[in-house]
């Protein structure tokens, strides 16, 4: 039998287990069993669990043997170790089978090794027995310190927190085995944050022990620290730092630190000014510092307080405007509150903060005032120029009463004094204008800047100055058999002017027709035409009468007995007479049309008879100009292309008599042209024309030519594209041509002469 030692380390401190061993004559002896060593017995083999110490400082520790019952300590086997850790981490006694651990060993990073042991005779070199595995556990021991992994701690709780309020939780971990001893049982204490917080021991949950103020202190550091093998002696620890900030509450009212504030507004302001801003204090922050301004004590209810609540100021703005001559100052009282109370907080908002606001108004030299916002007048129409229509009145409202000077814009019926009082410049009639829409301004006469304006409506009252009349023209038909009271017209009457009640009109004849007694009806084939006279009255204050010509006509009525027939033939007779007149205005526009177009058609056939080529087809190159132009340089004024269609460059030949020079140019024209004798009429009557039509425009630049074209025995008689120069010839033959040359032969003479 083998004797097998087991070694182990508990908590650093080595035990040796008795071992199993044979006795020099090799009998066996009996040993109890170590508690926690497993005897295991196969094949030959009889080996343990083997328990090695963490954090070994040595190279070389021995950990255990391993030997075979056959060995009997001839040194005749070789002892192999293989597997994870064979050879790196443990050797073997290859004589002896004592196996060594020469690496620092750390259950942290592995725990157990799993190896297998073998036997060999060194004589045959095979094995003795088979391979068996055998377990090598690394037992712990504290040599890791708590850690905390979540760091950093932060946590917010709110202000004035009653005690016991959780505030936070840290947890270290250690990496100790937990199942050995108390190596990896933790407790927590608390380094720094007393008196106002406390951590339990065991789970590490922070806690609040005192009130806090964060308006005093917002934000505490907390050190927590962790111990191992729960605080005993030669345990290792770890710290922990907690961040605590402390939220705000509404547990502060705000205060004015001004009791007085003292303001200043012109007189001349608006309403809704602002005169000055305000401002209370808080000390708590955020939404708990919003805060709301109002009047507290203001009589006069002039003034108000808006907040900004960007700022948290108070604005205080002017309510209603204010006077200096009439109050100079004035004293308001303001308060603040906070615009979000918690009902559990009211407790620090039982009385609101006030302060006392003294205000000045500022003296400005303002307009007149008008006594009344607007006047109205009234005054009865055709009253005579100047007469009295009302009294404006205005001051100034300042303390050195500046006179004042009054006038009326766009009016040219009405006038105005210096001491307001408006009387009629013109003729007023209702009936053309019942109202007067006026502006009356008033100036201070020491600053002509101050200026008030205000409206001023003027009624013109009726008179009963327009007499009835009738209300349209009538035109009354009446038979000649019409018997005695038959109705023939029904008249109405109007008057322009207005009546308190309804107009009410009378009408009666004229007394000239109630007592004509000679009126009688003539039967003759002409319808007669009567014109009665009526007179109408109306209901006026006094009454006004007018007589209107009532015209009647008589005619015959025929059997029907009804005065539609005669105006149907009086409409016939007025339909006839416009018919004429229509006839006529249309007979005087076709003789204006016909006698304009006459003259176009002369002027036509005028132009016709001047230019009688442009009607012919000669197939020709003619060419017409209507000015001289300026020389053999003038290239703008015309197409100079169109005179170089010939490429023939004439010859300079000896000037002739001017008859013997046309005649000579017509015959060869006529030797190179068709011989036709229509052709050599229309050059004569042309040259005939040229020389005796004074109205062949322009007077002195019309000329025909016959150009045959290119290669034509006449040649070109242009002078452009010319070899020779035109100052060696002589133009006196233009004196020969007539007075039609007279002109043409004083340019070429003048500039020969200006040459030479």
């Amino acid at each position: 039998m083998n004797c097998y030692l087991l070694l182990r380390f508990m908590l650093g401190i080595p035990l040796l287990w008795p071992c199993l061993g044979a006795t020099e004559n090799s009998q066996t002896k009996k040993v109890k069993q170590p508690v926690r060593s497993h005897l295991r017995v196969k094949r030959g083999w009889v080996w343990n669990q083997f328990f090695v110490p963490e954090e070994m400082n040595t190279t070389s520790h021995h950990i255990g043997q391993l030997r075979s019952d056959l060995d009997n300590g001839n040194n005749s086997f070789q002892y192999k170790l293989l597997g994870a850790g064979a050879g790196s981490t443990f050797i073997i006694d290859e004589r002896t089978g004592d196996i060594y651990a020469i690496q620092k060993l750390d259950r942290e990073e592995r725990s157990l090794y799993i190896l297998r042991a073998q036997v060999i005779d060194i004589a045959t070199g095979r094995a003795v027995e088979p391979e068996s595995e055998f377990v090598i556990k690394v037992s712990d021991i504290n040599d890791n310190e708590p850690k905390f992994l979540d760091e950093p701690y932060e946590a917010i709780v709110p202000e004035m927190s009653p005690e016991g309020t959780l505030v936070i939780q840290v947890t270290a971990s250690d990496a100790d085995d937990p199942s050995s001893g108390n190596n990896a049982r933790l407790l927590y204490s608390l380094l720094q944050g007393q008196p106002y917080f406390s951590v339990e021991p065991t789970t590490g949950v922070i806690r609040i022990s005192s009130k806090m103020d964060r308006e005093l202190q917002d934000e505490y550091w907390v050190i927590i620290q962790a111990k191992d093998m729960i605080g005993q002696p030669g345990a290792l620890s770890g710290t922990t730092s907690v961040l605590i900030k402390l939220s705000d509450v509404n547990d502060n009212k705000p205060i004015f630190k001004e009791s007085l504030y003292r303001l200043t507004v012109s007189e001349s302001a608006p309403t809704g000014t602002s005169i000055g801003t305000i401002m209370a204090y808080d000390n708590d922050i955020g939404e708990n510092a919003e805060m709301d301004y109002s009047i507290e004590e203001d009589d006069s209810q002039t003034f108000d307080i808006i907040t900004n609540h960007e700022t948290q100021e108070g604005i205080v703005i002017l309510k209603k405007k204010v006077d200096f001559e009439h109050q100079n100052h004035y004293g308001i009282r303001a308060k603040v509150k906070n615009h979000h109370v918690p009902e559990q907080l009211m407790k620090y908002h039982t009385e609101a903060s006030t302060t006392f606001i003294k205000i000045q108004v500022e003296d400005v030299d303002e307009p007149p005032l008008f006594l009344l916002p607007y006047y109205v007048f009234e005054v009865f129409e055709e009253t005579p120029q100047g007469s009295f229509v009302g009294v404006v009145s205005a001051t100034d409202p300042d303390n050195r009463k500046s006179p004042i000077r009054y006038s009326i814009t766009r009016s040219k019926v009405f006038n105005i004094n210096d001491n307001g009082t408006i009387t009629t410049s013109n003729s007023l009639d209702r009936e053309i204008s019942a109202w007067y829409n006026l502006s009356i301004t008033a100036t201070e006469k020491y600053n002509i800047e101050q200026i008030s304006s205000i409206p001023l409506y003027v009624q013109v009252l009726n008179i009963n100055d327009h007499a009835p009349e009738f209300s349209q023209y009538y035109e009354t038909y009446v038979c000649e058999n019409a018997g005695s009271g038959q109705v023939i017209q029904t008249i109405s009457a109007v008057d322009r002017d207005e009546s308190i009640e309804e107009h009410h009109f009378y009408f009666n004849l004229s007394v000239e027709d109630t007592n004509n007694s000679s009126f009688t009806i003539i039967d003759n084939q002409e319808e007669p035409v009567f014109y009665i006279s009526i007179l109408i009255a109306d209901n006026g204050i006094p009454s006004l009468t007018s007589t209107n010509t009532l015209t009647i006509h008589v005619c015959d009525c025929g059997d029907s007995g009804s005065t539609q027939t005669c105006q149907y033939q009086e409409l016939v007779l007025s339909m006839g007479f416009k018919t004429e007149v229509i006839i006529a205005i249309l007979i005087c526009i076709m003789i204006i049309f016909g006698f304009i177009f006459l003259t176009l058609g002369l002027k036509q056939r005028r132009k016709q008879i001047l230019f009688p080529e442009k009607s012919e087809d000669f197939r020709e190159n003619i060419f017409q100009y209507d000015d001289e132009g300026g020389g053999e340089e003038d290239t703008e004024a015309f197409d100079i292309a169109e005179l170089r269609s010939s490429t023939i460059m004439r010859e300079r030949k000896t000037r002739k008599t001017t008859s013997a020079e046309i005649r000579s140019l017509y015959r060869q024209s006529l030797q190179v042209g068709p011989d036709s004798a229509i052709f050599r009429k229309f050059i004569l009557e042309k040259l005939e024309e040229a020389n005796t039509d004074p109205c062949a425009p322009p007077f002195d630049s019309l000329q025909t030519y016959a150009f045959e074209g290119t290669g034509s025995l006449a040649g070109s008689l242009s002078s452009l594209e010319s070899a020779v120069s035109d100052q060696d010839e002589s133009y006196d033959y233009l004196n020969e041509l007539g007075p039609r040359f007279k002109r043409l032969a004083c340019m070429f003479g003048s500039a020969v002469q200006s040459n030479n």
